[in-house]
């Protein structure tokens, strides 16, 4: 019995290890950071040293994140946000600059460039999460809350300073409407459709009953399913906005 105790303790230790967040120092986190495969080169592959030679620059940037064994994760929290903010502003300004050198509206240039650059990072860490947990549900659930936080907060928090600015004023804050109702309602349309293909998925045995996974080819088509939705939506977005689809908002 105490074999078999000391064995449960042992593997329940080695659980331990890798959930915890705050083994690393700061130090570590450089050193993981230059080092191909966080320095683990017997498992490195090729792939690892392409990967490492194209994000070198990225990895030890974000390496000066605080690690959150200081100030409880907190002062980590916070940097990663300030680190959040200048990036997508810098994001926001090239797209911008971009979408003015080739002609795209800047309506245009938000919904595809800037939403692509914001959007990828949630959808790697989704792809993480899918592949870490039992469920779907932290995937799914990351997808929701990022773009919570894109909506209610990127939009949000900018109106609320102009509004507050122009209050200051006397004068009245206006925000145009543009192509905006458009847009929202073909992305509602493709929001149900997204939700009925999953709901499908969930209570469908061709697609083993789950919402990520299953079977290769129903998988591959509903991926292809989804890829068709987001360009129909920029192509229907496009056409409305150069005026070849009529709108009365």
């Amino acid at each position: 019995y105490k074999t078999m105790a000391n064995r449960m303790a042992s593997l329940v230790q080695v659980d331990m290890d890798k959930l915890s967040v705050t083994k690393t120092s700061w130090g570590q986190q450089f050193r993981d950071a230059m080092n191909v495969n966080g320095g683990d080169l017997e498992t490195a592959k090729f792939g690892h040293y392409i990967g490492h030679a194209l994000a070198f620059f990225w990895k030890v940037l974000f390496a000066l994140v605080p690690p959150t064994a200081i100030a409880g994760g907190w002062l980590t929290f916070f940097v990663s946000l300030l680190f959040i903010a200048l990036l997508t502003a810098i994001v926001g300004d090239v797209a911008a600059i971009f979408g003015c050198l080739v002609g795209l509206k800047d309506s245009i240039t938000a919904i595809s460039f800037v939403a692509l650059g914001t959007s990828l990072p949630d959808t790697f860490a989704s792809m993480i999460a899918a592949k870490n947990s039992k469920t779907a549900d932290d995937a799914i659930g990351n997808v929701t809350g990022s773009n919570s936080v894109n909506v209610f907060l990127g939009l949000g928090l900018p109106w609320l300073i102009a509004a507050s600015y122009w209050e200051s004023k006397n004068l009245p804050f206006t925000v145009k409407a543009g192509d905006l109702s458009f847009s929202v309602l073909v992305f509602s349309v493709c929001c149900i459709l997204s939700m009925s293909v999953l709901i499908l998925r969930r209570y469908f045995s061709v697609f083993g009953k789950a919402e990520l996974g299953g079977p290769v080819i129903p998988k591959y088509v509903c991926s292809i399913f989804f890829i068709f939705l987001w360009i129909g939506y920029l192509t229907l977005s496009g056409l409305q906005a150069y005026g070849h689809i009529k709108w009365q908002s």
